[in-house]
């Protein structure tokens, strides 16, 4: 199955997705009861739906809740948990105490990770689940993610890249079954929005999140506004980048932004791309 296609599949390739499905639910009946570290995205809602098929009552969603998680996330994630009738519980969490995370190394996931998912084992503890689970899939394995060396140092399970399922195949398989998230953007933290070493700050979280929402609310669904102290850089797929410039929606953007703490505005040429900020690790020789 090709990464851009989530149509339909050829009689091999729908035979492999369907043996995937079938060992993701054999790893999910072996756990007998789990926490699912939920965000609401793609890879989680599809593993909380499959898990809750697969161990009813003996499944219990929790997101975490900080400044560093988009505004809109929360109730996203609210949404979708109660549409699937999963217990849903909200951790507060505080990155921003954390002097290892503000001061945003580039294994900067890897500290909030690490936080988010001790006090996941707590509370897995006290409501008697079995495990931990999260929604990394296959696809992770060929970028860099330092917050998978948390899930592997405090055993959490990571069951949709133990049935190899790829982005794309969840993204299939979730059309398939009707979630509404099957084509939704990607949304990491805030916190991936500013250059690593740059300090991160609840002032920084707050602009990035109201100048993407700004943007969504222009009807722009892939964006990214990446903190370069008074300046904003703003990613959008190269094809929106014509309508981003017309002149009464460009108007509207820059008096936003400045209005919100940006100088200057600036729109990136070569597009949106997941992952940008980790260009300049490439270049400095980091895998």
């Amino acid at each position: 199955m090709r990464e851009s296609d989530t149509g339909s599949a050829g009689p091999q390739e729908a035979t492999d997705l369907a043996n995937k499905l079938e060992s993701l639910k054999a790893i999910l009946s072996e756990l007998e009861s789990a926490l699912v570290a939920f965000s609401g995205g793609v890879d989680s809602s599809f593993l909380l739906r499959i898990a809750s098929d697969v161990l009813g009552d003996r499944v219990v969603a929790v997101t975490s809740h900080s400044e560093t998680l988009p505004p809109t996330e929360l109730h996203e994630a609210k949404k979708i948990a109660e549409s699937f009738g999963v217990r849903h519980i909200i951790v507060e969490t505080n990155e921003l105490c954390n002097p290892e995370f503000i001061s945003n190394p580039p294994d900067r996931c890897y500290y909030c990770k690490k936080g988010i998912f001790l006090e996941l084992h707590k509370l897995a503890g006290q409501l008697d689940l079995m495990h931990v689970i999260e929604g990394s899939n296959y696809s992770d394995l060929k970028d860099y993610r330092p917050g998978l060396k948390a899930v592997k140092e405090l055993k959490v399970r990571s069951p949709l890249k133990e049935a190899r399922l790829t982005k794309i195949e969840i993204r299939a398989l979730s059309r398939q079954m009707n979630l509404l998230t099957w084509d939704r953007p990607a949304s990491p933290c805030l916190a991936s929005r500013i250059p690593y070493g740059s300090k991160i700050t609840k002032e920084k979280l707050r602009r990035i999140g109201l100048g993407e929402q700004l943007l969504r609310d222009l009807g722009i669904r892939t964006v990214r506004v990446r903190d370069h102290d008074t300046v904003a850089r703003i990613e959008v797929p190269k094809e929106v980048i014509p309508a981003l410039l017309d002149k009464m929606r460009a108007d509207r953007i820059l008096n936003y932004f400045k209005s919100i703490g940006y100088n200057y505005i600036a729109v990136d040429l070569e597009g949106y791309r997941s992952g940008s900020m980790n260009e300049t690790l490439q270049k400095d020789g980091h895998e």
